[in-house]
C-alpha cells in the first residue's frame, strides 16, 4: 500500500514503523472526535512542501500513526520535475549501502535498482521519486520512512483536514493563494500548522510586518485561530535520528493544546503557547543572526570568545524588535533562547554564514543552495532592515537624545544588511561591528525595550 512503512522500528535509524507505547490510537482517536471524524472517515494530513523540517514533521507522523490506515492518511506535496544531480544521486548511492536496513528496504520495495542507475549516469532520478522511498533532497545522509507523495497540489489540500506549510516563508503566499481556489467549496475551514522561519514586510500603506500564518489568513480566509506555529529547539536531521527533541506549538487554545498532545511522541515533546507573534518573530530573527554567528565563527576560527560576545549583542537587539511588534513579548529564556542557540550553533544559516566567510561559498549563487534548500536568513534581513529602518516608526534614542529609526539602535543588523543586500561591506565588517567600540553595552539596549512602551500595533497591521 503506497506510504506504508515496510517492518519494524528495530533500532533508532532503521526507519520502520514505530511502536510506540500504549496511547498512540487514543490520541489519534481523540483529534478525530474533535475534528467531527466518523468512523470510516480518514484524517486527512498533507504537508505542504518538502524541505528538510517538512519532510521530517510528516516522517515522524507517519512514524508513530502511519500503522492506523483505516484512521488516518498521512501525504507530501511537492513540486514535480526537481532533478536530482548526478553528484547527488552518487553521494546518495553511498549513503544507501552505508546502511543495512534502508538497503534491505529498497530492495524489497525494488527501487535499488534505479539507485545504481543514476549513480553510473544511466537515469535520471527526481526530487519526488527519492521522496517516495525516504530521501529529502536538502537532507540527502537522513534517510527517514517511505512517504505517500503527491505533485498535484489541487489533489494534495482540497479536502485535507490538516495542513503543514513547510514551505520558505517566501513561497508561503504563492502557493496558498492557489491553494485558497481549491477550498472556495469547503463547508469548514482546516486546520493549518506553519513550519515556516521568516517574515516579509510591506510598506504600504503603513509599514507592517508579515509573518507566515498571517500571509497563510490573508490568502486563504481561513480563520487564525486554525493556523498554528510551529518551532524548535531542534535541527531537523537530528530529531528524525530520535535525539531528544522540545519543540512549542503556538496559537489559539483552540488547538493549539489537542495538537501539542497529538504531535508529541518519546524523544519528541510539544508544549504550547498563546504567543504566536513573538514565537513567529523570533523564528524570523534567529535565522538572521545566525547568518552572523556563522561568519563570526569563521573569521575567529571557533573563538569561544567572540561567539559569546556576538551572542550578547544579537539577542538584545532581539529583545528590542520583539518589543516593537507586541505588547507583551515572552522573555528570550527557556525555550525560545534555546531554539535561538541551536540555530546560530548548528542551523542551515549559520552553516550558510560559514561558508561565505571561508569562502566556499558567494553571494552571487543567491540564497538557494543546493543539499540545503533556501537561506531564509536573507530574506529576512532585508524584511527587518526595510521595515526598521522607517523613520515614520522612529523611537528615542536616550544615548543621543533625538528620536531615530529603530534600525540605528541595531548595529549588527544593520551590518549584515550592507554585507549580504546591498554587498557595500565585505565579509569581515561583521567583526568590525562587534569590536567596535562606540558600541552600547548590550544591556543598555535590553533595558530600554523593558523600560518604555515601543509597542507599535501598526507593525502587525492592527489599528
Amino acid at each position: 500500500m503506497a506510504g506504508s512503512v515496510d517492518g519494524a522500528r528495530a533500532s533508532p535509524h532503521s526507519n520502520g514503523s514505530a511502536h510506540y507505547p500504549n496511547g498512540v490510537e487514543e490520541r489519534l482517536d481523540e483529534l478525530r472526535h474533535l475534528i467531527g471524524k466518523t468512523d470510516g472517515d480518514q484524517l486527512k494530513i498533507v504537508g505542504v512542501g518538502a524541505g528538510a523540517w517538512g519532510t521530517v514533521f510528516a516522517a515522524l507522523l507517519q512514524d508513530a500513526y502511519g500503522q492506523f490506515r483505516d484512521k488516518v492518511q498521512i501525504r507530501i506535496w511537492r513540486r514535480p520535475g526537481r532533478t536530482v544531480d548526478r553528484s547527488t544521486a552518487e553521494h546518495l548511492f553511498e549513503v544507501i549501502n552505508s546502511s543495512e536496513d534502508v538497503l534491505r528496504r529498497l530492495i524489497r520495495r525494488c527501487a535499488y535498482l534505479k539507485y545504481v542507475e543514476a549513480r553510473l549516469g544511466d537515469r535520471t532520478l527526481y526530487a519526488d521519486e527519492i521522496l517516495k522511498d525516504g530521501f529529502c533532497l536538502n537532507m540527502i545522509d537522513t534517510p527517514v520512512c517511505p512517504l505517500k507523495v503527491v505533485t498535484n497540489l489541487q489533489e494534495a489540500v482540497w479536502d485535507a483536514d490538516i495542513v503543514v506549510n513547510g514551505l520558505p516563508s517566501t513561497e508561503t503566499k504563492e502557493v496558498f493563494e492557489e491553494i485558497s481556489r481549491y477550498w472556495k467549496e469547503r463547508l469548514s475551514p482546516p486546520i493549518i500548522i506553519s513550519l515556516a522561519k521568516g517574515i516579509e514586510a510591506a510598506l504600504d500603506p503603513v509599514p507592517r510586518i508579515i509573518t507566515p500564518t498571517q500571509m497563510i489568513n490573508q490568502a486563504t480566509g481561513v480563520p487564525i485561530e486554525n493556523i498554528l506555529y510551529v518551532g524548535g529547539p531542534n535541527i531537523a536531521s537530528e530529531i528524525y535520528n530520535k535525539e531528544y527533541a522540545n519543540a512549542r506549538i503556538c496559537g489559539a487554545e483552540k488547538w493549539r493544546k489537542p495538537l501539542a498532545k497529538f504531535l508529541r511522541q518519546p524523544h519528541f515533546i510539544v508544549w504550547d503557547n498563546s504567543d504566536l507573534v513573538t514565537h513567529e518573530v523570533m523564528g524570523g530573527l534567529k535565522n538572521v543572526y545566525a547568518i552572523g554567528a556563522g561568519m563570526i565563527a569563521a573569521l575567529t576560527n571557533e573563538s569561544a570568545t567572540s561567539k559569546s560576545v556576538y551572542f550578547a549583542h544579537c539577542t538584545s537587539e532581539m529583545i528590542f524588535i520583539t518589543h516593537l511588534l507586541t505588547e507583551e513579548p515572552e522573555k528570550l529564556a527557556g525555550p525560545l533562547l534555546a531554539d535561538t542557540y541551536v540555530t546560530l550553533l548548528k542551523g542551515r544559516n549559520a552553516w550558510y554564514g560559514q561558508m561565505l566567510a571561508k569562502g566556499q561559498l558567494s553571494l552571487d549563487m543567491g540564497d538557494s543552495i543546493k543539499g540545503k534548500g533556501t537561506i531564509q536568513g536573507v530574506s529576512a534581513v532585508h524584511a527587518f532592515y526595510e521595515l526598521l529602518s522607517q523613520t515614520s516608526l522612529s523611537v528615542l534614542d536616550h544615548e543621543e537624545k533625538k528620536p531615530v529609526a529603530p534600525i540605528q539602535l541595531c548595529p549588527i543588523m544593520k551590518t549584515l544588511h550592507k554585507i549580504l543586500i546591498k554587498r557595500e561591506l565585505p565579509i569581515e565588517a561583521i567583526l568590525q561591528a562587534l569590536r567596535d567600540e562606540t558600541m552600547n553595552d548590550p544591556r543598555d539596549r535590553i533595558e530600554l525595550a523593558y523600560s518604555h512602551a515601543f509597542y507599535m500595533p501598526s507593525l502587525l497591521g492592527q489599528p
